[in-house]
C-alpha cells in the first residue's frame, strides 16, 4: 500500500525530426519567417479561426519545429506563457518566434497583441530563450512586431 503512494509517472522528452539538420529552414528575415509560417498554416482555415503558432528555432535561428499552442474563435484565441514556455524548454530552443492569424485579413496588431508580445519577451529574458519576433500571418500579408519597432 506504501509504494503505491509514490508511483509517479514517467515523463520523457525526445525529439524525432523528419528531415536532416541541413534541410532546416533558416529565419535571417520577416519575410522568410512569414513564409515558412504561411506554407505550414492550413490556409481552409486562415480566414475562419484565429490560432496561435510558434516556431522553434537554434541558436542559428534554423527551424527545430512549429508548435499549434490554440485555436480560438473569429476574434481570438489564448496564448498561455506556461504552454509556450514549456515546449520551448522541452525542444531546448534557444529562441522562438510567436504568430497568430486574424482571420479579417487586417495585419494591425491590438493592444492585447502588444502587451501579450512584451510580457512574453520579459518571461524569455529571464529564462534565456530569446523571442525574436511576433507576426501576424494573414493569406495576402503579414505584420512583424520587430519590423515595425513594437518590441
Amino acid at each position: 500500500m506504501e509504494n503505491a503512494l509514490y508511483q509517479l509517472a514517467e515523463i520523457e522528452i525526445s525529439y524525432k525530426p523528419k528531415f536532416k539538420a541541413s534541410q532546416r529552414p533558416e529565419i535571417d528575415c520577416s519575410l522568410r519567417a512569414y513564409h515558412v509560417l504561411l506554407s505550414n498554416w492550413n490556409l481552409d482555415r486562415i480566414e475562419l479561426l484565429e490560432e496561435f503558432k510558434i516556431l522553434l528555432l537554434n541558436r542559428r535561428n534554423e527551424v527545430l519545429g512549429m508548435v499549434n499552442i490554440s485555436q480560438g474563435g473569429i476574434s481570438g484565441t489564448v496564448a498561455d506563457a506556461k504552454i509556450i514556455f514549456a515546449i520551448a524548454l522541452k525542444a531546448c530552443a534557444s529562441g522562438i518566434i510567436l504568430s497568430h492569424n486574424h482571420p479579417s485579413g487586417e495585419s494591425d496588431a491590438s493592444e492585447a497583441d502588444i502587451a501579450l508580445t512584451r510580457r512574453l519577451v520579459e518571461v524569455g529574458k529571464l529564462l534565456e530563450i530569446k523571442l525574436l519576433d511576433h507576426i501576424i500571418v494573414c493569406p495576402d500579408t503579414y505584420l512583424s512586431f520587430k519590423d515595425e519597432g513594437i518590441m
